[in-house]
C-alpha cells in the first residue's frame, strides 16, 4: 500500500513540475512576444523621426547612378540602430555568375586598417603594449631607433615603404611573405633601408605601420593575427562572417567574392598574407556591428576610443586629417566631424564613414575597381536632412 502511495506521490509532483515547466514556457513566451511588439514600436518611431523612407528611396536614386558608373558590390546605410538601405548589386564570381548577396564577404583593403588599430589599443589596455614603448622593445634587431607604437598608428613613424622595399626578392622568388618575415627582412637588411624622415616628425601614410602594428599583436599576445582577432575582435561582437586572408578554413570561402580590375579576375597577390594594413574581409552586415562595437565601447573603453580620433596630423591645414587608424574628416577648428576609412587592394574599393552625433554609418563594399565607391557626399547630405555638409565629393585619400 506504502508503494502505491509513494508512486501516487511521484506521479503528482512530475504533473506539478510539468504544469510549472509550460507556465513558464508560455510566460517567457508571452514576454518574448511583448519584447518583439515594443522592439518593433520603437523602431517605427524611430523610422518615422528619421524619416527613414524618404531617406532610403533618395539614397536608391543615388546607388542606380553609381550602377550606371560600373559599381559592383554591396552597401548598407544605417542610422539610430535602424537599417535605412540595404542592397547587393552585381557578381561576386563573374565567371561562374555567382551574384552578390548581403551575405558576401570582400576584402577590407585599408579599411582592415581600424581593426588593427583597436586590437592594439585592446592590448595596450591589458598593459601588453605601450602606445610610447618603441618596436626595438619588442624586436630588438629592428634597425630603426625612437619608433613608437604610437608613431605606427598615426602614421608618423617615417619608415620606408616594405612592398617596394622587399619587392625584388619578392618577385623574383616569387614569395608570400607573413609579417614576421617582413620584420626579419627589416632585421637583416644590408645596407639598413633608409628612412623617409624622423619619426614623429612628419605624416605619411604608409602601409609599412600597420603591418608592423600586426606583427606586434602577434608577438604580444602570442597568437598568429588571424586568431587573435577572431577571438578578441570579431566574435565578441558578432561579426561571425569575417576573417583574415591568412585564415585556414574551408567555411570562409562560403559566399567570399573575388576582385576583379579591367574585366580580369585578378590572382592572389604576393603581398595577400601580410595583414594588418589589409586582409580583413567581411560583410556589410558584419560592419554594422563594428560600427556599434565602435559607437557603445564594447572592445575597448570610451577613453581610448576618444584617443584614436583625436587629429594627430597638421602638416598641411584643411579637412582631412588622421588619428591611429581611422580617418578625420575636421571642421575649421579642427575637431572631429566624421570618422571614416577606405580602401583600394587589387580590384576592391571599400569605404565606411560615420558621424557620431547624427549616428549614421555608410557602408560601400565593391570587388570591381570603381573610384564612385567614394564619392558619398550625396549620401552624406540625405543622411543630415538634405543639409549640405564639409565633406568633398570624392573623399578619397590616396
Amino acid at each position: 500500500m506504502r508503494l502505491y502511495l509513494y508512486i501516487f506521490v511521484f506521479f503528482c509532483f512530475i504533473s506539478l513540475f510539468s504544469c510549472q515547466t509550460k507556465t513558464a514556457d508560455s510566460t517567457k513566451a508571452t514576454l518574448t512576444a511583448v519584447d518583439s511588439a515594443e522592439l518593433k514600436r520603437k523602431e517605427a518611431k524611430i523610422r518615422k523621426d528619421i524619416k527613414a523612407d524618404v531617406k532610403a528611396a533618395l539614397i536608391e536614386d543615388i546607388m542606380q547612378k553609381k550602377l550606371a558608373q560600373g559599381f559592383n558590390g554591396n552597401v548598407l546605410v544605417a542610422q539610430k540602430d535602424v537599417i535605412v538601405y540595404e542592397k547587393a548589386f552585381g557578381y561576386a564570381n563573374f565567371k561562374d555568375t555567382i551574384r552578390n548577396v548581403l551575405q558576401s564577404k570582400f576584402q577590407l583593403a585599408s579599411l582592415s586598417k581600424t581593426f588593427t588599430a583597436v586590437a592594439v589599443m585592446k592590448l595596450t589596455e591589458q598593459g601588453k603594449l605601450g602606445l610610447d614603448n618603441t618596436v626595438k622593445d619588442y624586436f630588438p634587431e629592428f634597425p630603426y631607433d625612437g619608433v613608437t607604437i604610437r608613431s605606427l598608428l598615426c602614421h608618423r613613424s617615417g619608415l620606408p615603404f616594405y612592398q617596394y622595399t622587399f619587392d625584388k626578392i619578392v618577385r623574383e622568388g616569387k614569395l608570400y611573405p607573413t609579417n614576421q618575415d617582413v620584420m626579419r627582412w627589416f632585421a637583416k637588411a644590408v645596407p639598413v633601408p633608409p628612412i623617409f624622415n624622423l619619426p614623429d616628425h612628419f605624416f605619411s601614410y604608409n602601409n609599412t605601420n600597420f603591418a608592423i602594428l600586426a606583427a606586434l599583436v602577434e608577438k604580444t599576445s602570442g597568437k598568429p593575427f588571424d586568431e587573435y582577432m577572431r577571438e578578441n575582435i570579431f566574435l565578441p561582437i558578432g561579426m561571425k562572417s569575417s576573417f583574415i586572408a591568412t585564415t585556414k578554413n574551408d567555411s570562409i570561402n562560403i559566399k567570399r567574392t573575388y576582385g576583379y580590375q579591367f574585366g580580369q579576375r585578378l590572382p592572389k597577390d604576393y603581398y595577400d598574407d601580410v595583414t594588418g594594413d589589409k586582409g580583413v574581409y567581411s560583410t556589410v552586415e558584419d560592419l554594422l556591428n563594428w560600427y556599434k562595437a565602435l559607437r557603445d565601447n564594447t572592445l575597448i573603453s570610451k577613453e581610448s576610443f576618444k584617443e584614436m580620433v583625436l587629429p594627430r596630423s597638421f602638416e598641411h591645414p584643411g579637412l582631412r586629417n588622421y588619428g591611429y587608424g581611422f580617418r578625420l574628416w575636421v571642421d575649421a577648428k579642427q575637431k572631429t566631424d566624421y570618422i571614416y576609412h577606405t580602401g583600394w587592394w587589387k580590384g576592391y574599393n571599400t569605404i565606411m564613414f560615420f558621424d557620431p552625433r547624427e549616428d549614421f554609418v555608410i557602408i560601400l563594399l565593391s570587388n570591381r575597381y570603381n573610384r564612385s565607391v567614394y564619392n558619398i557626399k550625396e549620401i552624406v547630405d540625405i543622411m543630415h536632412g538634405g543639409k549640405q555638409s564639409s565633406v568633398e565629393e570624392n573623399i578619397l585619400d590616396e
